[in-house]
């Protein structure tokens, strides 16, 4: 999300516009709201349909266990996730309301956001490729389309590419980090139905579209950069590239040995994080 608020706050300072930060806060919270209740109705979901009791759990995948451990909070994390979910679509109305000339994109953008929580745990898992790109559909172009749209009052043709380019950053780094989450999981996941890429294509062979993944997400840092969209500062996101090629190598020498591989995802996580808020630090130093 930082790195959406700031490539539309760069947007708007080269078109003379002011930044409103209310409106930036609000769209972060929206955001926020939608990522804890697509976490909660995972966990229900996944506690529901007996899969957490199969999965070899990890401090990165397999979910919090706290269900497992305490299954009358069940109800708990159904009523978070609606309300979670809830949220985020009040401040999408209020921001329809707020910017009715933009309603044509932001309510597309908003609805598909919608479905896209909603759908992946009972839908989105059984169907590979778009399991991939799921997490970074809703990270990447759905967020950083909407955020623009929000603080820029509406999106131009010239703005949707920039944003469009801009957020196959986080569309990347998002796929990654849920693909190599579901390198544990491949077992239970199987038995419960669901289709990752580790399991239609085994984890030796699922690694290189890791390895994409990462390649995808710094190529368009490097491609946005290189059509003067944002300031060269925001190159500072590069300084993670090590820890990816680092992370590439050891999912690759460690696919199936769970315990080895735990360094590779905790990398993943921080690559995840770190990455687009280095590149957001540089376009707010380069502004």
């Amino acid at each position: 999300m930082a790195w959406a608020v700031a490539c539309s706050g760069w947007l708007a300072h080269q078109h003379g516009q002011v930044l409103n930060w209310a409106d930036a806060a609000l769209a972060t919270l929206g955001a926020l709201a939608a990522h804890l209740g697509t976490n909660a109705l995972n966990e229900y979901a996944d506690f529901r349909s007996g899969l957490d009791a199969q999965t070899q759990r990890t401090p990165f995948s397999g979910g919090s266990g706290v269900l497992p451990a305490r299954p009358a909070l069940a109800s708990v994390a159904l009523g978070m996730g609606v309300a979670a979910l809830a949220l985020s679509a009040a401040t999408g109305v209020y921001f329809l309301w707020r910017h009715a000339a933009a309603l044509p994109v932001l309510l597309p953008l908003g609805l598909a956001g919608l479905v896209l929580a909603a759908a992946y745990t009972p839908w989105i898992t059984r169907h590979p490729w778009l399991c991939l790109i799921a997490p970074g559909l809703g990270f990447g172009p759905l967020m950083a389309l909407g955020t623009a749209a929000v603080l820029l009052g509406g999106l131009t043709a010239q703005t949707a590419a920039t944003m469009g380019l801009a957020s196959l950053l986080p569309f990347g780094l998002a796929n990654a980090l849920l693909l190599l989450n579901q390198f544990p999981d491949v077992e239970a996941d199987r038995r419960a139905g669901r289709r990752t890429l580790p399991i239609v294509l085994g984890k030796e062979q699922a690694w290189p579209v890791l390895a994409a993944q990462y390649l995808l997400a710094y190529g368009a840092l490097l491609a946005t950069v290189a059509a003067r969209d944002v300031p060269p500062a925001a190159l500072l996101g590069l300084l993670t590239l090590p820890l990816a090629a680092k992370t590439m190598h050891h999912a690759a020498c460690h696919a199936n040995d769970t315990a080895a591989l735990l360094p590779a995802m905790r990398w993943n996580v921080f690559l995840s994080l770190a990455t687009p808020v280095l590149a957001a630090a540089g376009v707010a130093w380069g502004a």
